[in-house]
């Protein structure tokens, strides 16, 4: 028996971007363990991916080309060739091209794999070359750049490790003990040496349950919240003057946008105690160094940038950005990209642009005229919203739809052909994280089962059978990585399977100003919102599905859909690991469980215009009354959240408003 260790990089969708190691015997991976020596991680892995090799050699995997036999949605299908599969598709996509040009082809890819490699990169080719609709926008994550952009000109923040600096720690709309857990240590040895840990959410989370401090705003409510934290800073002269002086422009301007943002006001807003507002300023003004910890779900609003951009400004105005363990952290990611080179698969000319977070819209307006569709690294049905229309675009018999995918998820049985995709452990990369400051190196630690392909072969395959000869098609993963990160020891990175970005060992990105405005300045009033008709001020604007807005006299229940689940946190493991968890189910506030008559485990039926879903009840405290919940990312049409979600566009970004959502709740017995 041969036995051996390799090293590698978990690539999911997640900040923390574990290092692990792979035990192989006789071609086999029989053990998958986290890297104890990962700087971050720290041998540890999440409970869902110590199962990842259930996932590999699961008897459910797609590992041959699949072609659709029947009905769309009912998932028959039979095995195919290479061959076969490869030319049906260039047959397909020759005819939509011939007929309706390049653009009605649409790519739809996401974050199944943050690879450098594996998940947009010889995709941008391919369909650069045939004329393409081009995806733009993001689930996650732009939004809440775009939020940032106004105020410092500049991705750059904190890093996260250094939240064991800090005597302040505030955890802001992040449940960071489930879905960022390996930084938890880090915030723990800050409490050991007397660190305060806030947690601020609508959802009285695991996270909050381990905090010194809880403060619950109602939804949707948190600018309101930053606003008066700012009134009471400016009121009680918690300021760091010669910073604001030196590296900000805009004060006076904020100054009187927050003077009618009394802490009575906003308790009034945020349904918050007067003296826990004015507590929660003065701990912030006067505790140093304080850390803010965000990370991407207050995006998802109709004011989702607002949410970044006003948060943003509080650390200006204390100078927290001066010290070790103060500023605020969400993303990482640029200063891995900063370090990369694209040129590579950049493809010059005019594509038409689609969002990513519309297409619904996409395939079912005639006006779009999309008649083929690539999805691969995402099951699109059950993480974009408006997922009704989706699934009516997918039945459309004129629609030719090639999935690349490791299982049959929802989308992939509206496929007309299936393409098997390999697993991280048969695939070679690198996986940048947006959560420490570490490159990570993946080897390949077993040869691709069946007939299953990496992404990028999948790309080089279907450019052969389109005539395509780009000599980046010729070039293997390890030399496109070699050639993408031309500052990095790729062979060091190779040994260790980690390395630390070089020039990030000891940062404070905006200690002396340095941002990346027009005069260098961070805009506390901004000129570049101004000029697309944006407020230029932070400002707190109710959303139009929310309480306050039109519709809640018919939906008075606002739909929060968190992760809240431990074995998977995205749609990846919903399949296979659901069994472990308990749901999917809505829960109710025991105030609204009782005025609607409802009892633990009894089926309700949750809906708006958009849909509707029939769910176990669920009754807890963790929520305020007005406000219900239900866990996403189930498979399956009866337990997707995402019929009922907002589709209605942030209000700058390119991201969507899936928490902006009302609905209404009865049990099933109810007619409406």
């Amino acid at each position: 028996m041969t036995t051996t260790t390799v090293l590698g990089t978990c690539h999911h969708d997640c900040p923390d971007t574990c290092g692990w190691v792979v035990t192989v015997e006789d071609g086999k991976a029989v053990k998958l363990r986290g890297n104890p020596d990962h700087p971050y991680s720290r041998g540890e892995l999440c409970p869902k991916v110590n199962r990842f090799l259930e996932r590999v050699y699961h008897p459910d995997r797609v590992l041959h080309p699949l072609i659709r036999t029947g009905p769309k949605g009912t998932g028959e299908f039979r095995r195919a060739t290479w061959d076969e599969a490869l030319d049906l598709v260039k047959t397909r996509l020759g005819q939509v091209i011939d007929t309706h040009g390049g653009q009605a082809i649409l790519p739809w890819g996401d974050a199944g794999t943050q690879g450098l490699a594996q998940m947009a990169f010889l995709d941008n080719v391919f369909f650069g070359r045939l004329g393409a609709s081009k995806q733009v926008g993001s689930l996650c994550g732009g939004t809440a750049s775009a939020g940032f952009a106004p105020t410092y000109g500049s991705r750059r923040n904190a890093d996260p490790m250094d939240v064991r600096h800090a005597k302040l720690v505030m955890l802001w709309a992040t449940n960071t003990f489930l879905t960022n857990r390996h930084l938890w240590p880090f915030i723990e040895e800050a409490r050991a040496n007397g660190a305060q840990v806030v947690v601020i959410d609508p959802i009285r989370t695991m996270t909050a349950d381990k905090a010194d401090w809880f403060i619950q705003p109602l939804p949707g409510t948190d600018v309101a919240l930053m606003l008066a934290v700012m009134h009471v800073l400016i009121r009680d002269d918690h300021l760091d003057h010669d910073y604001l002086t030196r590296y900000t422009t805009g004060f006076d301007q904020l100054t009187e946008r927050v003077a009618s943002w009394t802490p009575e006001r906003a308790a009034e807003v945020c349904g918050l105690e007067i003296e826990e507002i004015e507590r929660f300023a003065a701990a912030y003004g006067t505790i140093k160094p304080a850390f803010i910890r965000t990370l991407i779900g207050a995006e998802h609003r109709e004011q989702g940038a607002s949410f970044y951009r006003t948060l943003g400004c509080l650390p200006l105005l204390t100078g927290s950005w001066k010290h070790r363990g103060g500023g605020l952290s969400r993303s990482v990611g640029i200063y891995w990209e900063e370090v990369a080179d694209f040129s590579d698969v950049e493809v010059g000319g005019q594509r038409r642009e689609v969002n990513m977070n519309d297409l619904g819209v996409a395939l079912t307006d005639p006006a779009m005229g999309v008649h083929a569709l690539f999805v691969w690294n995402g099951n699109p049905l059950v993480s974009v919203p408006n997922a009704g229309a989706i699934r009516r675009g997918l039945e459309r018999e004129d629609l030719f739809t090639v999935v690349s995918e490791q299982f049959l998820t929802d989308t992939a049985l509206y496929a007309d052909v299936v393409f098997p995709a390999t697993t991280q452990i048969e695939q070679t990369d690198m996986v940048g994280s947006w959560g420490h400051l570490y490159l990570g190196w993946n080897h390949r630690a077993i040869e691709p089962l069946g007939e299953a392909v990496l992404n990028t072969e999948l790309w080089r395959r279907l450019a052969r059978a389109m005539g395509m000869d780009d000599p980046v098609f010729d070039h293997d993963d390890e030399t496109l990585l070699r050639r993408a990160l031309p500052g990095v020891d790729v062979d060091l990175l190779m040994k260790q399977g980690y390395l630390r970005i070089e020039g990030t060992e000891d940062i404070l990105p905006y200690a002396d100003g340095g941002f990346g405005t027009a005069d260098g300045k961070a805009a506390l009033y901004s000129d570049d919102l101004a000029g697309l008709g944006h407020d230029p001020l932070p400002g707190y604007v109710p959303s139009v599905e929310g309480p306050a807005g039109p519709l809640a006299e018919r939906y008075p229940l606002v739909l929060l859909t968190p992760k809240n689940h431990i074995r998977f946190l995205n749609t990846t493991y919903s399949k296979h690991h659901a069994e472990r968890e308990q749901g999917p189910y809505v829960e109710l506030d025991p105030a609204d469980a009782e005025a609607r008559g409802v009892a633990e485990g009894d089926p309700v039926r949750v809906w708006n215009d958009r849909g509707e879903l029939t769910l176990p009840a669920r009754i807890s405290n963790r929520l305020r009354p007005g406000v219900v919940a239900i866990p996403w990312a189930w498979w399956g049409e009866e337990a997707n959240v995402n019929i009922l979600t907002n589709p209605t566009p942030t209000n700058w970004g390119g991201g969507v408003s899936y928490f902006d959502t009302l609905v209404e709740a009865a049990p099933t017995s109810y007619l409406r």
